[in-house]
């Protein structure tokens, strides 16, 4: 869901052998990390300053996963409501469809606590993906107002990427989406992205190119006037356990 892509793989030290099954994986899995900027959708949500982030998840071998995840932020106080962390929550299923199609399906509750925003900046969405080998298709339509923009429920945001192994740890992301804010032309926008991330011993460093063409009033920060869907590049560091 909005965080960079990592793995970390522990190998036990013990003797192997071919009518042995293979040992399961752990369901519950955690991670840390930090950004430059947090960007979501091509957009920063700390007024182009680094965040702090973490999350946990759990996925059952029957296809359903839960999780939550979390965010500092900057974007509610700039916007004269109150708040400085971001927390979602959200639950789906991913199953094989076909051979190599996978079916992806859940719901996301965006909270904003506190944000003392008219209207909230809480926003529920509904997603369904499909992704084969390294690509994937994924479609978001917002329940609720969609961050506090006034009368924007039904709004929806379209994405493609794909996950490119360059092998020796390296993985290169290109990715495009189009967010349409509902009765609002003006703060609906196309972001693109290209991530490339190394994996370190557990660790992963990334780097990604990230913009959008959207308009230059609509996404002003009300603090500096700064432009927050501008391109630049973004550095993260993130631990997965």
């Amino acid at each position: 869901m909005k965080s960079l892509v990592s793995l970390l793989v522990l190998a036990a030290t013990v003797p192997a052998f071919a009518d042995d099954p293979a040992p399961a994986a752990d369901p519950l899995s955690f991670n840390i990390g930090a950004v430059s900027d947090y960007r979501y959708r091509g957009i920063s949500q700390t007024r182009l300053k680094p965040a702090l982030q973490g999350g946990i998840d759990y996925a059952a071998a029957n296809g359903f996963y839960v999780g939550t995840w979390a965010s500092t932020i900057k974007w509610i106080k700039d916007a004269g409501g109150d708040g400085q962390v971001e927390l979602d929550l959200y639950g789906g299923y991913k199953t094989e469809v076909a051979q190599g199609l996978t079916l992806d399906v859940g719901v996301l509750q965006y909270l904003y606590p506190s944000n003392k925003l008219n209207p909230s900046a809480n926003t529920l969405e509904v997603y369904g993906a499909l992704s084969y080998g390294p690509f994937t298709a994924k479609y978001s339509h917002s329940a609720t107002n969609l961050f506090g923009f006034p009368s924007s429920k039904n709004s929806g945001y379209l994405d493609v990427s794909a996950n490119v192994d360059l092998g020796d740890g390296l993985t290169l992301t290109p990715h495009v989406g189009h967010q349409t804010v509902k009765h609002n032309s003006a703060a609906s926008y196309t972001d693109y992205s290209l991530t490339l991330a190394k994996g370190f011993a557990g660790l992963v460093v990334s780097g990604a190119i990230v913009g959008t063409d959207a308009n230059k009033t609509a996404y002003a920060n009300p603090v500096t006037a700064r432009f927050m869907g501008k391109t630049t590049l973004v550095v993260g560091l993130k631990k997965t356990f």
